[in-house]
């Protein structure tokens, strides 16, 4: 039978080959890669990239004594999986949103709107939503259309794990996308692990997370355009009241707006290291790679599976974080702080 190969997985059978040498060799040194390059015929190539291109692919990993190690086939497998279901994810995402066809549905609601086609109930720019489910449901449609701001409160402060699962695959959804996303906590979400832990994985993903010692109203905003409230601030699990006027939406963004600037910035960890990669989110450390070692825009973006206009926007916010003027500043000052 013949051997199988992971380039439906988008790995190249070069990488798929040294992959299984190391799988062999139970892991191998620069000496080693170098050994393999000469031997394929492989020229211009350095040892390093092999071991930037294995680990960027979750093939392997290096040790701290600087030894290429592979990762198990299982775990390897499945994390390629992942990598090419969430890169069809935003492709079909961006096509979503840039081919006119939310346009196009949204303009089937406006126009039944105004040619009072609907039902009474649903006819008002203001709807009440009962039940959580029901709740769920709108936050899913919302941040599908969601194009360039989230802003969310929690006046707890304190997530449930089964609302950060269903809160992950949402705002991991937006933040792919590039959208502005800022989240407000209540102060004793410093207290809570779990609630900690999802707030510093929001923030490696690009994602501002602000902590609050007032009292917060519970809010979800997007792109100014739409906002949910609870029905009771008391009862949430009764459902929500869903606003597209404009004055109202202005007015709760105002709100928030207040109830920001009063809050502080998510501490630092206190095992964190300032020069330390972790922070730099993934996909800032792909968008810096990229920056060295792809061409042009459109080559980088298709490596990465972002549209083009999603990947420059990646790149100007980490020039804005760097605080660099240019791209190839940009990449020397992420090299200073260990982000590549």
């Amino acid at each position: 039978m013949a051997q199988a190969d992971l380039r439906f997985l988008g790995v190249d059978p070069d990488d798929e080959a040294l992959y299984r040498l190391l799988l062999r060799r139970g892991g191998f040194g620069h000496a080693e890669v170098s050994r393999h390059l000469a031997h394929e015929a492989q020229q211009g190539i350095e040892p390093q990239d092999v071991y930037r291109r294995l680990t960027s692919l979750g093939l392997a990993t290096e040790t701290p004594g600087g030894l290429l190690a592979p990762v198990s086939p299982a775990k390897a497998v499945e994390g390629l999986v992942e990598r090419q279901v969430d890169r069809l994810r935003a492709q079909l995402e961006e096509e979503a949103i840039t081919s006119g066809v939310v346009d196009s549905l949204l303009a089937e609601h406006e126009k039944s709107l105004a040619d009072g086609s609907r039902p009474a109930d649903i006819q008002s720019s203001v709807q009440h939503i009962e039940g959580m489910a029901a709740v769920r449901a709108v936050i899913d449609e919302l941040t599908f259309f969601t194009r360039t701001e989230s802003l969310t409160t929690s006046p707890t402060g304190v997530l449930s794990q089964d609302t950060i699962d269903h809160a992950r695959v949402l705002d991991t959804r937006i933040l792919r996308r590039g959208v502005h996303m800022r989240t407000l906590l209540a102060s004793p979400a410093l207290d809570d692990a779990t609630t900690m832990s999802y707030a510093r994985e929001l923030t490696t993903k690009g994602a501002h997370v602000r902590i609050s010692y007032q009292p917060l109203e519970r809010l979800i905003i997007c792109d100014r355009t739409a906002a949910l409230t609870p029905i009771d601030p008391t009862h949430t699990s009764k459902g929500a009241i869903l606003t597209r006027d404009p004055g109202l939406v202005a007015a709760l963004v105002s709100l928030f707006e207040r109830m920001w600037h009063t809050a502080h910035d998510l501490p630092v960890s206190e095992d964190a290291d300032a020069t330390s990669a972790a922070f730099a989110s993934t996909m800032e450390r792909q968008i810096l790679q990229s920056l060295c070692t792809a061409d042009k825009d459109e080559t980088a973006a298709r490596e990465l599976g972002v549209a083009v206009r999603t990947y420059r926007k990646h790149v100007a916010s980490v020039m804005q974080r760097l605080g660099a003027s240019n791209r190839f500043q940009a990449a020397l000052l992420a090299r200073e702080r260990g982000w590549v």
